[in-house]
């Protein structure tokens, strides 16, 4: 029972369970007769590299530190880039309510619900196609839709354009939401995704905090044209940022041992299998254990081309279907759960702001109901440069205090920061805007506690997915993003109503209410997640659409 998670005694070895910090380790843990200096380390020879890397120069595992750096600083760009774009308006949404003549309920329905429910279905349609033909054109051309999209709205003259801007707007930013975890986890090892995974979800939360300050402003001394002009700007940047920063991360990987994802301490494939001694006991020597890759490397004007050639032959209709079959996980049911509720009541806070804070006791301006949100920032900010040390630091720790072996369950203690600063921000911020107390407790105090939490939730459960499920990671958080998104969508028809009928304090006790509850059940999945995971691989609830041609 390591660290208090149940041991399965099905598999010799759990899918996701792997060897990373070899301090302290018995050679048990790996296998009797197996040479643990096989197994490719890090700079430190301390840790273990997981996934093993083959040894092709193309292997995104394989690219230089300064190549993986900038692919993720195109991702931290471009996820707060389609941050931005979804609240962009939410600050003005009183008056240009009124401007277009519409209700303040119909202008959210259309404006932003017409959005999310775009970004539902483009979630899984995106994925079919990232799984297909990789990930590479799917970044290219939803980024020029955004900027297009952008452009449209802000020369719109009526308000059934606008939603159809806005929807095309949604379909363009699902891959930056859905795709990003997938592509973290093709580039980087699992030590290193913590940071990483915080880095996407500061690009996406720091999008929605900022756009509200700056935009607020822009259309209170200009308007909200100018906004959605300078947003097709951003994402003609963004365009250039990804045809030459980011090169294709899909990758069929040859000749490397798997040490985390199969049912057996170490799997090979027909290229080393043939160089493993079968005598009595398996026995891998170092000098064996892979044919050295003959893969000429990429040049760079070749990872330029907007398809590498990278193909999946699975069926179309069948890819389309793995987002709905991987929700069988019990790892993705607690995980989808717990990304909903954390997103979906940012999108709650942000489509309500105007109605709190334009009204009196605060009578706002539209720019300071945007500037609302830089304290949402900045605890945000704080919650990526701690995510680094606490998530890869908890496993690290946890890991050499289970004899150097990793279990994804030691993503989960992280979320107790989630329950405490962000349930406590709900609670606060319901009982100040009902106590009418000064801005700043609920605008600082609050805010700054419930996206903290969120962001170093979110971080522990983007983790957790990518170690759980590595090989199904596109397709998990697919279907994540659709549920999320989805549930998103059906606040917005009764979200503003709701705080009309029953009052901020007890609309945001509820949420507080629900969020302890779905946060509490942490606790079983990190006590039964490794028999969870057995229990998939054991029955094979995901290879049944997953794997089969």
């Amino acid at each position: 029972m390591p660290l208090g998670i149940l041991e399965d005694n099905k598999l010799e070895h759990v899918p996701g369970t792997a060897p990373l910090n070899e301090l302290g380790r018995l050679d048990l843990e790996i296998g009797q007769a197996i040479d643990r200096n096989i197994l490719k380390h890090d700079s430190t020879g301390q840790i273990v590299l997981v996934p093993q890397p083959s040894d092709s120069p193309n292997d995104p595992y394989n690219w230089s530190r300064w190549k993986k750096e900038l692919f993720t600083v195109v991702i931290a760009y471009g996820c707060g880039c389609v941050g931005a774009v979804g609240p962009l308006l939410t600050p003005a949404f009183v008056p240009l309510a009124e401007q277009f003549g519409v209700p303040l309920q119909r202008f959210t329905l259309g404006c932003n619900g017409s959005c999310i429910v775009a970004i539902a279905a483009s979630s899984i349609f995106c994925n079919t196609l990232a799984v297909k033909i990789g990930k590479r054109p799917i970044y290219l051309a939803t980024t020029l839709g955004l900027a297009v999209s952008c452009f449209w709205a802000a020369e719109v003259h009526s308000f059934g354009s606008l939603a159809g801007a806005r929807t095309l707007q949604g379909f363009c930013m699902a891959p930056f939401e859905a795709l990003i975890p997938a592509s973290i986890a093709d580039i980087w090892f699992v030590h290193e995704r913590g940071f990483r995974a915080a880095i996407f979800n500061l690009g996406v939360l720091g999008g929605i905090n900022l756009a509200g300050p700056i935009a607020g402003s822009v259309i209170q001394y200009g308007s909200y044209r100018i906004a959605m002009h300078g947003m097709g700007g951003a994402f003609v940047l963004m365009l250039l940022m990804v045809i030459f920063l980011m090169p294709e991360s899909a990758y069929h990987r040859k000749g490397a041992l798997n040490i985390d994802t199969g049912d057996k301490v170490i799997v090979t494939d027909k290229l080393s299998e043939a160089s493993i001694e079968k005598s009595g006991v398996q026995e891998v020597k170092t000098s064996t254990t892979s044919i050295p890759s003959t893969e000429p490397p990429k040049s760079w004007t070749q990872e330029l081309l907007p398809w590498s050639g990278y193909f999946d032959h699975v069926s179309f209709w069948r890819t389309l279907l793995r987002p709905f079959v991987v929700i069988a996980s019990p790892v993705v049911m607690w995980a989808t759960l717990l990304f909903t509720t954390c997103i979906s009541w940012l999108v709650l806070i942000s489509i309500t702001l105007s109605q709190i804070f334009a009204a009196p006791p605060y009578n706002f301006s539209v720019s300071s109901v945007g500037a609302t949100n830089v304290s949402s920032f900045v605890a945000s900010l704080i919650g990526t440069l701690a995510a680094g040390p606490i998530i890869d630091g908890v496993v690290k720790m946890m890991s050499k205090r289970n004899r150097g072996i990793f279990e994804p369950e030691f993503r989960l203690p992280v979320m107790i920061t989630y329950i405490v600063f962000t349930a406590t921000g709900f609670f606060a911020w319901g009982e100040s805007l009902y106590e009418q107390q000064p801005w700043p407790v609920p605008v600082i105090v609050c805010m700054g506690l419930i996206n903290l939490g969120i962001q170093l939730g979110t971080s522990s459960v983007v983790t957790y997915v990518c170690d759980s499920h590595r090989e199904q990671s596109a397709e998990c958080f697919a279907i994540m993003n659709f549920i999320k998104n989805m549930f998103a969508f059906g606040l917005t028809f009764y979200v503003n109503d709701w705080i009309l009928e029953q009052g901020v304090r007890n609309c945001f006790f509820v949420i507080g209410g629900i969020t302890i509850g779905c946060a509490l059940l942490t606790i079983p999945m990190y006590i039964w997640g490794k028999r969870a995971r057995s229990f998939v691989f054991r029955y094979k609830l995901l290879d049944r659409v997953l794997k089969a041609p």
